[in-house]
């Protein structure tokens, strides 16, 4: 059956491509040696003779990519495992509509491009992959810290006192008093001055007619 499966898969990995009825999940993820990862591959139709591949790819995609035959989920058989692997470091389930491969206790060696597939004849039908980087020591996202910069106090020259000066409008309605005031001085000197002149003219009056 894998003789038969890797015949296939050279026939058909110039044309690997992602495909809408088989959905992976998550996206490219980096992880710390030792952990458990956990992918999911997902699928529109479900027919009960249905047959779930799970492969890796240690290398960038091309003619020559090698492909890894790592486990296969069956309906009846229930699990598969390929050549040189570990089962208790790969397991494969479903729940639903979901197919899962949990790895456990990885290591940087695991590192690579992880595809689901269903043979649907006469085409294999791939998942997007998900890309799976295993590293010893993950990389910090820490920013470097900026140098605090102290600033500089300018002394300034106190400012000279400034007089101050009543507002415009004030100004103007006080010289507009006094401008009334000067005139009602005038006008009530000028009566006077009238009065007594005009006095002055009746007392001459008087005395020209006795």
């Amino acid at each position: 059956m894998q003789r038969r499966l890797w015949l296939l898969l050279a026939a058909q990995l110039a044309a690997l491509h992602g495909s809408s009825v088989l959905r992976q999940t998550p996206g490219p993820i980096t992880v710390q040696t030792n952990q458990t990862v956990v992918l999911f591959c997902e699928t529109n139709t479900l027919p009960s003779n249905m047959r779930i591949y799970w492969l890796r790819q240690r290398q960038a995609l091309s003619s020559n990519s090698h492909h890894e035959f790592l486990a296969l989920w069956d309906a009846i058989k229930k699990t598969v495992h390929g050549e040189d692997v570990k089962q208790e470091k790969l397991t494969v389930f479903r729940d639903g509509t979901r197919f899962f491969l949990n790895l456990t206790s990885v290591n940087p060696a695991d590192s690579g491009v992880y595809f689901c597939m269903v043979i649907q004849s006469p085409q294999l039908i791939f998942g997007k992959g998900t890309r799976l980087n295993v590293v010893d020591v993950l990389p910090t996202t820490a920013q470097p810290t900026k140098k605090s910069t102290t600033k500089k106090k300018v002394c300034r020259s106190p400012n000279p006192v400034i007089q101050q000066r009543p507002p415009c409008g004030l100004l103007t309605l006080s010289l507009l008093v006094a401008g009334v005031l000067v005139l009602l001085v005038s006008l009530g000197v000028a009566v006077h001055l009238h009065c007594r002149q005009r006095r002055a003219q009746l007392r001459f009056l008087k005395q020209f007619y006795k």
